[in-house]
């Protein structure tokens, strides 16, 4: 028994001399990334930040450029036609477009010039038209991925691959906290246009950790029920007894980390307190009484439903006030391989007046200067139709397209009323300044004071970036 016991606690032994001299390596390889994490509660940026904080608007699915925000009036007379070959030269295509007609379809929506930058929009967004001179519309991002999934955790993580850690947990790995009693990185996902068919899954990975420390997972909150999931106490236990208890807890793991030296329990303790803090903030931060109806009222009529965009954009500024580091909007249904002029319009609905009047609030408050908002989804749109009747002008869909699409980014030290990069006649191909999802990656961290080649993090034989190993560029262009 004696020999069986001394074998256990040897091979214990080896196991955490593997793993103290790991976590050397990671704290080794953190500091020369970044300066003193000061306690990971205060910014340790690489340079001075232009912004403090992001607002991520993820359109999941794949917006439409072309009927939203890349005006092509010269496919009008192209409409139905073709797509030359000298166009498309052959590029990928999704199973469902491979071998069947590749028709030009030219949208049916109108677009005008807005704002003094002249910048042009489609009708379907005339709330955020009126933001114009505050965004820079990029109508040149691009990526490798033409499938949902991949590109979506591309998107999120900076890897086609699920495994990788998402945006948010990187920027909380790297930053530190900016409020102890709100997590780094919040997500909210929103419920959607009742017309929408096609709607794409979204996984706990897309804010996860991948292989850094857990303690920088995205928190999601819930459309029901308690935002946060077991934030209430059971009955019969109050706050007094929920606090003892974790007291105790507490006392048990420090014991536990003393002897084993897992990183992982002290995450456990810091997440069990952050929960205790959150029974107090997360209440708080929900409760949309104590907003003026004016404030309301920008946000749109849903603004009142659990669970809509529309709250969830309002719930952001209330974040964003709060200093929550990161904090992704989900809005799922962009997927419109069939009905897309129906669709687009319920789509467009749904988002127009709340990121509108998140633009507005932040404006207002003087928020907007050092908060990123971001807007994208994981691809584009092709310029030839699915499923276009020849007797129904709006009756068409659009398939599956990254090779060209539009995102667009405001405040945060980010020019307003800028149209950035191109695509030919046809949104097909771009012609100028190409824009790669790792370049925007490499511009929302630059934002944020880091520089994207130096934040990184050992694993498996590697020195993981968000930015991968391939050369990413950040978008000085379009730095105010």
């Amino acid at each position: 028994m004696d020999t069986q016991f001394q074998q256990f606690c040897d091979t214990m032994n080896r196991r955490q001399f593997i793993k103290k001299a790991t976590m050397g390596l990671g704290a080794a390889a953190l500091g020369n990334a970044l300066p003193s994490p000061q306690a990971n509660t205060q910014s340790a940026s690489h340079f001075v930040p232009k912004a403090k904080r992001i607002i991520f608007l993820f359109m999941a699915g794949g917006p439409s450029q072309l009927d939203l925000f890349d005006y092509k009036p010269q496919l009008e007379k192209l409409h139905g036609q073709p797509l030359p070959a000298e166009i498309s030269k052959g590029q990928r295509v999704t199973t469902m477009t491979r071998g069947k007609k590749q028709e030009i379809c030219a949208s049916i929506f109108k677009f005008a010039p807005q704002g003094k930058s002249g910048l042009v929009m489609s009708e379907l967004l005339p709330h955020l038209s009126a933001h114009a001179d505050d965004i820079c519309m990029i109508k040149s991002t691009h990526t490798e991925a033409i499938n949902h999934d991949p590109a979506k955790t591309f998107f999120c993580t900076g890897s086609e691959m699920p495994g990788s850690a998402s945006m948010g947990s990187w920027l909380s790995y790297g930053l530190g906290t900016m409020n102890r009693d709100l997590p780094d990185f919040i997500v909210l996902s929103s419920a959607f246009w009742s017309g929408k068919v096609n709607v794409q899954a979204l996984y706990s990975r897309l804010w996860g950790t991948g292989f850094l420390p857990s303690k920088h997972q995205g928190v999601a909150f819930q459309s029901v029920g308690d935002p946060v999931l077991f934030l209430s106490n059971p009955k019969g236990v109050d706050r007094k007894a929920r606090h003892k208890m974790l007291d105790f807890v507490a006392k048990i793991n420090a014991e536990q980390e003393k002897i084993t030296g897992d990183p992982e329990i002290k995450t456990s303790i810091a997440q069990q307190e952050m929960a205790f803090r959150m029974q107090m903030s997360v209440p708080e931060l929900t409760d949309l009484s104590v907003e003026k109806q004016s404030t309301l009222d920008m946000y749109g009529p849903e603004v009142n439903k659990v669970g809509s965009f529309a709250r969830n954009c309002l719930l952001a500024r209330r974040m964003a006030e709060r200093d929550v580091r990161f904090i992704q909007l989900f809005h799922r249904g962009w997927d419109h391989h069939a009905q897309l002029p129906t669709h687009l319009r319920g789509q467009a609905g749904d988002v127009d007046q709340p990121i509108a009047g998140l633009l507005q609030d932040l404006k207002q408050r003087g928020l907007l200067d050092d908060t990123l908002v971001v807007f994208a989804g994981e691809f584009g749109r092709t310029t030839f139709a699915q499923g276009m009747d020849p007797n129904k002008r709006d009756n068409y869909g659009r398939d599956h397209h990254p090779r060209c699409f539009t995102t667009w980014m405001a405040g945060g030290g980010i020019k307003g009323g800028l149209s950035y990069g191109e695509t030919d006649d046809f949104c097909y191909n771009i012609v100028k300044n190409p824009v790669h999802v790792r370049d925007l990656h490499a511009t929302m961290m630059h934002q944020m004071g880091i520089d994207h080649d130096r934040l990184n993090f050992p694993y498996l034989g590697l020195d993981r970036k968000l930015t991968g190993v391939e050369e990413s560029k950040v978008l000085h262009d379009i730095i105010a």
